[in-house]
């Protein structure tokens, strides 16, 4: 049953302050939502992003540290995706697609390609390197997401692994599919091996099926909506490709609508949640951390060749690290606060 009385709702166009969380226990705080918009940032020398997360006072949804947005893109006739070989640290990577084809190579020797549907997740632990690249005979447009979960402490020390899933798991209901990518959602769960309790799901919702779609929550969690495609009104909000809807703590069940025109194709919507990661974070280029120190020593190593192995079979060179920043890093939490600040 969804509560009569409608959460309050605080919209912000434009800003990257976010509302007050709740302070009291999950279950009778009162949720809010704010509106966060993307901006474009590019991906090797063809692929702009739309990057939704981090953002500068809100870091994290869960233990989703990363959001990237990419597409729809034509790339009929051009090399569509090239990021070059590349390390990660304390990470894992979630790659989904609603279109277009990508290869993933890795330093563990790993040759995958991924389609629409399908789940790419690799999990860096101490270090891994990979390339991600449109295949020459490619299809003529691209659109999905790049996703990063943080590994907590207890994990992120641990050997680098490759998994591909060709399916994920869900349900289809009045004019909606729902596929659960990561974690569990409405006691359907993915086969992807996670680390902290998180849920990642596609809802789509049927062009002109005045289509709507409730979907029961764990109040502990802590949740956000992007949409792919089309348009959607979530937890009462109107939201379009482009911004994070970020849904704080203490729903219950989330109420999804479209009115998107049959000519528009389908609404597609990700839905992003997790327990509240407490551990600050050190992020910077492509590594997670705890301290300056580390991502240092991890920028010396890829830089001299060690920890992170070698992608084999990628026509190009890999990526070189960026020098660091003149000033040192600072862990920060999840609402972008550094602790003892």
């Amino acid at each position: 049953m969804i509560e009569p009385r409608e959460p309050e709702r605080t919209i912000l166009t434009g800003a990257t302050t976010v509302a007050p969380q709740p302070t009291g226990p999950a279950d009778t705080a009162e949720p809010t939502s704010v509106l966060l918009p993307g901006h474009d940032v590019p991906l090797g020398r063809y692929t702009t992003v739309r990057r939704l997360l981090p953002q500068r006072q809100r870091r994290m949804i869960g233990a989703w540290c990363f959001v990237d947005h990419f597409g729809p893109d034509d790339v009929a006739g051009r090399p569509g995706m090239q990021v070059p070989p590349h390390p990660h640290t304390g990470l894992q990577t979630v790659s989904w697609l609603i279109e277009g084809e990508i290869l993933h190579r890795d330093s563990l020797g790993s040759l995958q390609t991924i389609l629409p549907g399908q789940l790419n997740l690799m999990t860096a632990g101490h270090g891994i390197a990979h390339s991600e690249e449109s295949p020459a005979a490619h299809p003529p447009s691209m659109h999905g997401l790049q996703l990063w979960v943080a590994l907590p402490d207890s994990a992120r020390h641990g050997a680098a692994d490759f998994a591909h899933h060709p399916s994920v798991p869900g349900w289809r209901e009045d004019g909606a599919e729902v596929s659960v990518v990561v974690g569990t959602l409405a006691g359907v769960t993915s086969p992807a091996v996670t680390y902290t309790p998180l849920v990642g799901a596609q809802i789509t919702v049927d062009a002109g099926s005045g289509g709507r779609v409730g979907l029961p929550l764990e109040p502990d969690f802590e949740y956000a909506a992007v949409v792919m495609s089309g348009t959607a009104r979530v937890a009462g909000a109107g939201l379009t490709p482009g911004d994070l809807l970020h849904l704080g703590r203490g729903r219950r069940e989330l109420t999804v609508t479209t009115d998107t025109p049959d000519a528009d194709g389908p609404t597609r919507l990700f839905l992003l949640g997790g327990e509240p990661f407490d551990e600050p974070l050190v992020m910077w280029w492509n590594f997670v951390g705890r301290s300056h120190e580390e991502i240092v020593a991890a920028r010396d190593d890829w830089a001299t060749g060690r920890r992170f192995g070698t992608v084999h079979g990628y026509a190009g060179d890999p990526l070189p690290a960026p020098e660091m920043p003149t000033t040192r890093l600072k862990a920060r939490d999840r609402d972008g606060r550094t602790p003892g600040a």
